[in-house]
C-alpha cells in the first residue's frame, strides 16, 4: 500500500531538466520506481532563501510526491509552500551549465539564480 502524499504544488520541469535528472539519478543507481529528485526550498542565500536539488532513493514520510517524465519528485512540506508555480530549468551557456529556477512567486531574487526572497 502507497502512502503518498496527493501533490498540491504545481512545478515544471523543462525537457532539457528531466534529461539531466534521468543522468544525475543512473550515475548514482537510483531506482526511478521509488527514488527521484527532491527540490527543497531552505533558509539562507543572499536573498533569503535558496533552493536545493538532490537525488534521493526514496520519499520521506512527509512528502508530496509528484510523478515527472519517468521518475518522482519529492517535495517536503515547508518547501512546498514556495515552490508552487516554479519552473526549472537546465541550461548550458558560456558561463557554465546548470539547474535554474523560475519562481513566479519570488518578489526578489540575485545574480546566482538559485536564491529568492518571497
Amino acid at each position: 500500500m502507497s502512502t503518498m502524499n496527493t501533490p498540491e504544488v504545481q512545478m515544471t520541469l523543462t525537457a532539457a531538466a528531466c534529461v539531466e535528472v534521468k543522468k544525475f539519478m543512473q550515475q548514482e543507481n537510483v531506482a526511478p520506481e521509488v527514488g527521484g529528485l527532491r527540490v527543497s526550498v531552505q533558509p539562507g542565500g543572499c536573498s533569503g532563501f535558496k533552493y536545493g536539488l538532490l537525488i534521493e532513493d526514496a520519499a520521506a514520510e512527509d512528502d508530496m510526491v509528484i510523478e515527472s517524465d519517468g521518475f518522482k519528485v519529492f517535495v517536503d512540506p515547508f518547501s512546498a509552500q514556495y515552490i508552487s508555480g516554479v519552473t526549472i530549468d537546465y541550461v548550458t551557456s558560456m558561463q557554465g551549465s546548470g539547474f535554474t529556477f523560475k519562481n513566479p512567486n519570488a518578489t526578489g531574487g540575485c545574480g546566482c539564480g538559485s536564491s529568492f526572497s518571497a
